[in-house]
């Protein structure tokens, strides 16, 4: 992989911490850390050790392609070129504050465009749905508050649409794609066709990014790192943005 890292003047982290607080699906138990020792040992030096238990699943993490796509590509799998690159951001911010369930659509992507040019090959696309700013208020980021299986038909916010990721498939070369809420598909999807189609096309993406307000729309360079899950259908995700 030969790649030459932009000269920066800032660092964003665009990570949420992991604490009781991050935000899993309604049907996941969520994030625990357990302190295992946490003390002055009988040497006399401090010392501390803890275990954490974590679904693949939650807070800002990624989603490998064979979350949905049989035989696809693991977390592991999963190239470098797709997690280190430039990125975009496209900002539905407004149309989402008045519309829980909005969906990106292909006219946000060609309206991009008509600005900034086609969008650049490899690049990562950030989605700047503006609900960042409630995590981590399940209530307000995720339409419920509420737990269990029944809480999925309660579940609001805004996601990709489906003919969306399809247009940016066949037009585009894209490395991944990121969003700053709970899921790609937005909330009241039952068949997840999103997911579907960039994970049979091997492209991850990025779930409960956080700060893509702080972005600016060109310009960042933004490196995705997940645990090196073998295997994994998605892990926790440290992302952070190069900005010039």
């Amino acid at each position: 992989m030969n790649l030459k890292l932009p000269s920066f003047s800032k660092i964003i982290d665009l990570s949420h911490s992991y604490s009781s607080e991050t935000i899993y699906w309604p049907t996941e138990e969520g994030f625990r850390l357990v302190k295992e020792f946490d003390d002055i040992t009988e040497n006399g030096y401090y010392y501390a050790a803890n275990k954490f238990f974590s679904p693949e699943h939650g807070g800002t993490h990624i989603d490998a392609p064979i979350h949905f796509s049989k035989d696809s590509l693991t977390v592991d799998q999963i190239p470098l070129e797709r997690l280190i690159a430039k990125a975009i951001v496209i900002d539905v911010s407004e149309k989402s504050s008045n519309n829980p369930d909005y969906q990106v659509a292909t006219r946000d992507f060609e309206n991009w465009e008509s600005s900034f040019g086609n969008i650049p090959d490899n690049s990562i696309i950030l989605l700047n749905t503006g609900y960042g700013k409630f995590w981590p208020d399940r209530l307000k980021y995720m339409g419920t508050d509420q737990r269990g299986k029944d809480a999925i038909s309660k579940l609001h916010f805004p996601g990709l649409h489906h003919d969306a990721a399809k247009w940016l498939i066949e037009n585009r070369n894209i490395g991944a794609v990121g969003l700053d809420t709970p899921s790609i598909d937005y909330g009241q999807s039952k068949l997840f066709e999103t997911h579907r189609i960039l994970c049979a096309n091997k492209i991850p993406a990025f779930e409960n990014v956080a700060n893509l307000d702080k972005l600016p729309t060109t310009g960042s360079f933004v490196i995705a790192l997940p645990m090196k899950i073998e295997g994994g259908s998605g892990a926790p995700l440290r992302i952070i943005a190069l900005i010039p």
